[in-house]
């Protein structure tokens, strides 16, 4: 190599190493504030599950603490001070409350579990398991025809959900003395291939109790 090119490659060398730190001076914060961003933005994250996974456990902890009292009274009045800290906290803080006070208040238990039942910001499976809940209390001051148009609504989902709401539907049609409409829904129960062992079988005896055979 001639002295000519080793001093243009120098050079050349010096002008990028210039440009290198002219551009880490202007463009340089940009990099540190996104690494404080980043770490900042970390911090920040677990700080918040933290702070969750107290809210949680002090949720917990209040609700077993409520349940420990020695009367149902006194346990649906401890649940019913708790504060929830998520929707699905106060969904089953709402099913807990009303279990204690099913027997002694049917009508306010049946209330707080249609309020729960009709508030879009519970989730679905919360909403539905309250509705299939307060249909099914005793004297709870529900129509036949709120009941049904209500289960009716359940029938529409999926899964167990849809076939609890038809053997409810079927019993409204026991109260009403329609044994032949209670007979058609409870054999299709027995044939649904999503029907649990448990379920089917507690629709058979049901069948057998009215004189006919359950479906194969």
């Amino acid at each position: 190599m001639s002295d000519s090119d080793s001093f243009i490659d120098e050079v050349t060398e010096e002008v990028r190493r210039d440009r290198f730190y002219r551009n880490v001076r202007r463009y340089g914060w940009i990099a540190v504030l996104a690494v404080v961003l980043l770490v900042g933005g970390a911090g920040w994250y677990e700080w918040q599950k933290a702070q969750e996974r107290q809210q949680a456990q002090a949720f917990g902890d209040a609700i077993l603490s409520a349940l420990n009292a020695p009367e149902r009274a006194a346990r649906a009045e401890a649940l019913d001070e708790i504060d929830a800290p998520t929707d699905g906290g106060r969904a089953v803080l709402a099913l807990l409350t009303a279990a204690e006070e099913g027997t002694e208040n049917p009508e306010s238990a049946a209330q707080r579990l249609l309020t729960m039942a009709d508030s879009q910001g519970v989730p679905q499976v919360y909403r539905q398991l309250a509705t299939l809940k307060a249909v099914t209390i005793p004297d709870a001051g529900l129509s036949v025809e709120d009941r049904r148009m209500r289960l009716d609504g359940l029938t529409n989902a999926g899964g167990l959900t849809r076939l609890l709401a038809e053997e409810q539907l079927a019993l409204l049609d026991l109260e009403e003395g329609n044994r032949d409409a209670a007979l058609e829904r409870l054999q299709r129960i027995v044939e649904d291939a999503e029907a649990t062992a448990g379920l089917r079988q507690r629709v058979s005896q049901v069948i057998v109790a009215l004189g006919e055979e359950p479906a194969a």
